[in-house]
């Protein structure tokens, strides 16, 4: 039998381990299947060498260019990348929010091929027999395999299903079926639960990153499949997070900002985080995205920087001014250095500012759109660079149960004020200022959003006449709309948003958030049974690679 990899899916496994950060270490110099499997303990050594080109997948996934995160986020309510007049960017990002999907958008080739590499190389250990016989090490490759495939799964729904690493001369993978997938990945998952260990270590998944998963996919099933006849799903969501929030090993850390710091290690909340490491491993570029180059000076940051990227005002518009998430993430206004002196650029002083004119007709000028600062942001050449990821945290899983709780009207003896205690608890870090904000009731998570849905832009030319298009949508029709608020100022910029707005529904429609309302420039569908864009079309090169491969529906062959 040769060993062979197939275009559709592996064409840039190669090519992303050799441009991963973090770098594949080469696995040819340690022969295991050499070894007599009952004689041989693997070392953290072992595993570190191992893993890397796992771990380095899964940083690429996340934050690399045209990555995961900006997927789950450029297409919704949130931020997005607009044209920015004399300065750049546009095309692609511009299709991203206006929902104008096809199948060349960088975003879906580059993402598909980073997941496939890092399936590609948790498949090649798998296949060792000292590896696979190892319960630890081989229960967390494919605890990392399903991690990928969730992803896949997620953003494109209809994608091929391998976990061998040898194939014969001119195989061709086939497409499973989303019902396929959906038991592949349970059936995983469910056989690791209990075997990756319950040391929570930065990079690994452990045992309580298996329950978050699992959780996930129960929380988002009905969505997915869009058959909302069975709710016996949110009751397993909660049966797995409930193992996380019992297990006493997690709390909610003291600060919102503690999260999101260059390390995070040291965050009692983090439940699976992605390290990011000086010189190896780096890659987090918001700093990077975010901030006008004459910005940089307000950190002594000296990397490279465009200032692309822009919120929506109708999000700002939605905090409580006592919502100290609002500061801990968003900056506006005139800017100064690190002395404390006023920036000013050609003269002009450097000054963000919450409106914006266009995503592309004009677009937006460079002072436009208060700024991400999120994720710490270093002085030198560093930014954000390093900054690690909290990939599965405590809130998440104080959300999830909440959520769940109120669709079912409770579970087990717990009730719908048990949801709003959670999330109270989640906000109270967030009204340190104004305590009595902090708790938050029923009524208020079922009711509606705060968000002024409608489209919103300026076409009119700076220093001439607005022109302003604006529709009147609002939020009052969206289901547990209070709930999809809460988790916006909770999650926002954490590769969630996407996902909450296609889940959460109007009511009296069968139509999501995510196709039925309209933001900024990009516009509801008038076809209240048209949900094709819930995913992704097939990347082109993954269709050129695989003649057994067909394209999502509600998307041409030649998009």
């Amino acid at each position: 039998m040769k060993t062979i990899f197939n275009k559709a899916l592996w064409a840039s496994a190669i090519g992303a381990c050799t441009l991963s950060l973090g770098s594949c270490t080469d696995l040819s110099e340690t022969i295991y299947d050499t070894i007599a499997s009952e004689k041989y303990e693997f070392t953290e050594k072992d595993r570190a060498a191992m893993f890397a080109p796992v771990y380095s997948s899964l940083r690429d996934v996340y934050w690399g260019w045209y990555s995961y995160a900006d997927m789950m986020d450029q297409s919704s309510d949130s931020w997005c990348i607009p044209y920015r007049i004399s300065i750049g960017w546009g095309d692609l990002y511009v299709s991203m929010h206006k929902h104008q999907f096809h199948s060349q958008i960088a975003h879906f080739n580059d993402t598909w091929n980073r997941n496939y590499a890092g399936i590609n190389a948790c498949n090649k250990l798998l296949a060792d027999e000292v590896i696979a016989a190892d319960i630890t090490t081989s229960s967390q490759l494919r605890a990392y395999r399903a991690l990928y495939y969730y992803i896949l799964f997620d953003l494109f729904r209809n994608i091929p299903l391998d976990t061998q690493y040898d194939h014969e001369d001119g195989w061709l993978p086939e497409q499973a079926t989303p019902q396929q997938m959906w038991d592949f990945l349970i059936s995983e998952l469910t056989d690791v639960k209990g075997k990756c260990g319950t040391k929570v270590e930065m990079g690994k998944l452990n045992d309580y990153a298996i329950n978050m998963l699992l959780a996930k996919m129960y929380l988002n099933h009905n969505a997915w499949f869009n058959d909302y006849s069975d709710n016996s799903y949110y009751g397993k969501a909660i049966d797995e997070v409930n193992e996380v929030i019992n297990s006493g090993k997690f709390s909610l850390a003291p600060n919102y900002s503690d999260n999101f710091r260059e390390d995070i290690s040291g965050s009692p909340e983090i439940i699976f985080g992605i390290p990011f490491e000086f010189k190896y491993a780096g890659g987090n570029y918001m700093a990077n995205m975010w901030m006008h180059v004459a910005g940089r000076a307000t950190w002594q940051f000296n990397g490279w920087a465009t200032g692309g990227a822009a919120v929506l005002p109708q999000f700002l518009e939605t905090y409580d001014e006592k919502d100290s998430r609002y500061k801990d993430c968003w900056i506006s206004g005139q800017q100064y250095d690190y002395a404390g002196a006023p920036i000013y650029v050609d003269s002009e002083p450097l000054v963000y500012t919450r409106e914006l004119h266009s995503i592309d007709n004009p677009g937006c000028y460079p002072f436009e759109s208060e700024r991400l600062v999120k994720y710490e942001i270093l002085s030198g050449d560093y930014g954000t660079s390093y900054d690690d990821v909290p990939f599965f945290r405590l809130a998440d899983a104080y959300f999830i149960k909440a959520e769940c709780l109120l669709r079912l009207g409770g579970y087990k003896g717990e009730s719908e004020q048990v949801a709003a205690d959670l999330v109270t608890a989640v906000r109270q870090r967030a009204f340190k200022s104004d305590p009595g904000k902090a708790t938050v009731t029923v009524a208020q998570l079922k009711g509606g959003s705060r968000y002024n849905y409608g489209h919103r832009e300026n076409q009119g030319i700076m220093g001439e006449a607005d022109n302003w298009i604006i529709t009147e949508e609002g939020g009052d029709d969206i289901e547990l709309g209070g709930l999809l608020d809460e988790l916006a100022w909770e999650f926002v910029a954490e590769h969630h948003r996407r996902q909450d707005l296609i889940r959460f529904r109007i009511n009296g429609t069968n139509q999501n958030v995510y196709n039925g309302k309209s933001w900024f420039c990009k516009d509801a569908k008038t076809d209240q049974t048209d949900r094709h864009c819930d995913i992704f079309p097939l990347p082109k090169s993954a269709l050129d690679g695989n003649i057994k491969l067909k394209q999502n529906p509600g998307y041409g062959s030649a998009e």
